[in-house]
This record gives C-alpha cells, structure tokens and sequence, in this order.
C-alpha cells in the first residue's frame, strides 16, 4: 500500500478531512482530477455562496472577506488554496481516477494526469489528454469525496448540442447585447437571468411551471427576478418547454400544471444564447467499479451514517457525494462537515463522535 487512505475529491470537505487526518497522523493523499476546489473553478467570475462565510469556512479557520459578505467564487478559492498550504496538505492536483478495484484488503487505483476537472463545460467533451493509465496506487481505505455536479442533466432535444447552447453559465461580459434564451426555474436560473439582464443581455426565462416555487429559489433573488419580469424587463414563458433549438430560433412546446408536455401549438423563441440551466447529474463510474450499492431515483450512495461507510467496507462517502444525483438539493457544505467526524472516527477505530457534540445547522442557507 501505498498510502493508508486516498481522498478522492479535494473540495471543501474532502480538504477538511485531510486537515483531520493530518492531525491524527494518518498517512493519506488527496487525488482530484482538477485543481482545489474544481467544481467552484468552472462557475461564472463573481458568483457569490449562499451560504454565509461561517457556514462553508473549515477545518476552524476562519473565512474573511472584505466586506463582511458572502464569499465569490474567487474569495473562497483562495481561502481554499490557504488551508491547504497552511496544513501543508498531500493534495495531488490534475491527477484523474480513472479506475478503481478491490485487492486483497486494500484498493488498487488507475491515475492519468489530466487537464480538467471532473465536471463543468470541459468535461462535456470528454477530452482525457492521456492515452491510458499513468500510475498505480494503492491503499487501505478510500473516502470518495467526488460531490454530485459533474454532467448536466441533459434534455435530448435536437440543437443541444450546438455552439451556442450552454448547461453552464459563463462569464456574463460575453452576453451584453445578445437575445438570451434561460431554461431553468431554480437558483441558478435566476441567478443567471438577473445577472445577465444587468450586463446589458435581452432576456427570456422558460420555465415548465406555472410560476417559480419559492423553496427552490434563494428568498433574496426571487423579488428581484418577479419585479423584473413584472415590469417587463425580463421576458417570462410560464408553462413551456424546449423541444427543439436551431442557430436562431427555439421551439417552445406547452406544459400543463405538472411541468408535462401539454396539447397545444409551440412557439417559437429568437435566440443569440441558449442557456439550459436544468440541473446536473452525478457520474457513478467509481461507485459502480467498486460495486457501491445505490438507492432511490437518485441512485444515491447507501452507507451507515455514524460512520459514512458505505456497502462496500472501507469505501466511506463525504460530503454533496451521498446525495446523489440530487433534484431537490439537501446536502451542502454546511451540512456536511460532521461527516469528517465520522469518518476520522471509524478510520481511528473509535467510537462515533456524540451527535450531541457536534453543531447543527437548523436552517441552512445553502
């Protein structure tokens, strides 16, 4: 064995898991196919948590930002490279999973150095730079700490896939002055429609419901995005769908109250920008290598949550990775940091930590 334990994930939690393992002493490295914090790289400059800077900060170091706000994107990524510096921690950047088997009583992992990420605009392409496998390692136990965002959920229409049809957005500097088309209903739909309609973008939202659900939209952005649209700043078609999108236009199909395709005539949109904003999926390829059972519609990994063991023993899960490939998200950073107690405990063979012991976020913000 190479190491006694491999985080897979150098994201909030699985950082935070390695600050606790580096101070109990416990020989582990952290593999991430991107850089510190991948999945925040690929949002849109500027984008600003949910969660309040006490929430999301780890490992007991503080988060502080100018202006006694919430964090962007650019904040939180530094303050993410600072603990890892600060701890000095075995974290190997760039560095792709690309396959995982059981031997003997420990993990044998296959590594491939790679340019990106597993997630955002570039994973969509599937461009792995390296022909093959670069490097075997091996360990005891294995903490997948992989979150949940790493392929959009697609809508399979035709035209999805051209130049100009996005799943994520991007910075909005390059929307000014364009007609853009937002698919979506929820927090990063409109996130994205204010936004853009301040940088100058006409903007139409298409949404499959009648009106935006309150509980899924940050209760500080949904005046905003109602009084915009009252006052017909932003273009709102309530009850419609996409079926179709080609390089000008998109055909809108109706919905009825459900959200489900309805009789009727379709309608046609013009559009410089495509955003489909329609949630993201989690890729199971190392859950289903090593044979991790998963439940429920959203397949999520089954594990004992005094420990986060999964079914599979010595594979634990952390972090937004237990939740699936979530639809109605539950799971956050501010949630999940008693899962790095957990799981120090059982690697240290110790009893649970006292639930009791361990704060609890009552009304999370994330």
């Amino acid at each position: 064995m190479d190491h006694d334990t491999a985080i897979i994930g150098a994201g909030p939690i699985g950082l935070e898991l390695s600050v606790a393992l580096t101070k109990r002493g416990v020989d582990h490295v952290v593999l991430d196919a991107g850089e510190i914090g991948a999945t925040m790289a690929w949002w849109a400059p500027g984008t600003k948590y949910f969660s309040s800077p006490e929430r999301i900060a780890i490992a007991g170091v503080p988060l502080l930002v100018p202006n006694q706000e919430k964090a962007t994107r650019e904040q939180y990524l530094e303050y993410l490279r600072g603990v890892a510096q600060q701890f000095s921690l075995p974290v190997r950047t760039f560095t792709r999973v690309l396959g995982v088997e059981q031997v003997g009583d420990g993990f044998e992992l296959s590594l491939q150095s790679s340019g990106h990420g597993v997630g955002g605009p570039a994973e969509l392409a599937r461009s792995h730079e390296s022909a093959g496998v670069t490097e075997k390692l091996g360990c005891k136990r294995l903490v997948l700490a992989i979150g949940n965002m790493h392929l959009p959920r697609m809508l399979e229409i035709p035209g999805e896939d051209l130049p100009h049809v996005n799943h994520y957005l991007q910075d909005p500097h390059r929307y000014a002055g364009r007609r853009v088309l937002i698919v979506g209903g929820k927090n990063s739909a409109a996130e994205a429609a204010i936004r853009l309609y301040r940088v100058g973008a006409q903007v139409t939202v298409s949404y499959r419901q009648s009106e935006f659900d309150p509980k899924r939209i940050k209760y500080w952005l949904l005046p905003e995005l109602k009084w915009l649209i009252d006052k017909g700043r932003i273009g709102f078609l309530p009850q419609s769908t996409p079926t179709e999108i080609t390089h000008e236009l998109v055909q809108l199909a109706p919905t009825d109250c459900d959200g489900e395709r309805a009789p009727g005539d379709p309608q046609e949109v013009a559009a410089d920008d495509v955003l489909l904003l329609t949630g993201y999926i989690q890729d199971k390829t190392l859950f289903e290598q090593l044979g991790v059972k998963l439940v429920g519609e959203e397949r999520k990994p089954k594990f004992d949550a005094s420990t986060m063991q999964t079914s599979v023993p010595g594979v634990y899960v952390a972090g937004t990775t237990i939740g699936g490939s979530q639809r109605r998200t539950k799971i956050f950073i501010e949630n999940a940091h008693v899962h790095v107690d957990r799981i120090v405990a059982s690697l240290m063979d110790e009893p649970p930590p006292d639930e009791r012991e361990i704060p609890e976020i009552s009304l999370p913000e994330a």
